[in-house]
């Protein structure tokens, strides 16, 4: 179990945002933090409940996404636990 920060706020959430594909999205390991369970369980709780998210909630990055963005998260987070998968739905966006 990951620790789970008491709140978050919006400038902590706002870091954790990335543009990808032209969509706003958070890696799937943030959020995983922010539920305070590890970045498999939250994957695992998405696909098991695929009909509660609309089609687009979920992609996996390629290698030529996920590097600048690794090097990115690097510099401004601490680095554990990543992983390739980001949430962003057209449905969700602001």
């Amino acid at each position: 179990m990951t620790e789970r920060p008491e709140r978050y706020d919006m400038q902590a959430i706002e870091e954790m945002i990335f543009t990808l594909r032209g969509r706003k999205v958070i890696l799937d390991v943030e959020l995983a933090r922010i539920y305070g369970v590890t970045t498999k369980v939250f994957n695992q709780a998405v696909k098991r409940n695929k009909q509660k998210f609309p089609a687009d909630f979920m992609f996996q990055l390629t290698v030529e996404e996920y590097e600048p963005l690794r090097s990115q998260i690097v510099t401004s987070r601490r680095a554990t636990n990543r992983s390739q998968f980001v949430t962003g739905s057209q449905k969700h966006r602001s």
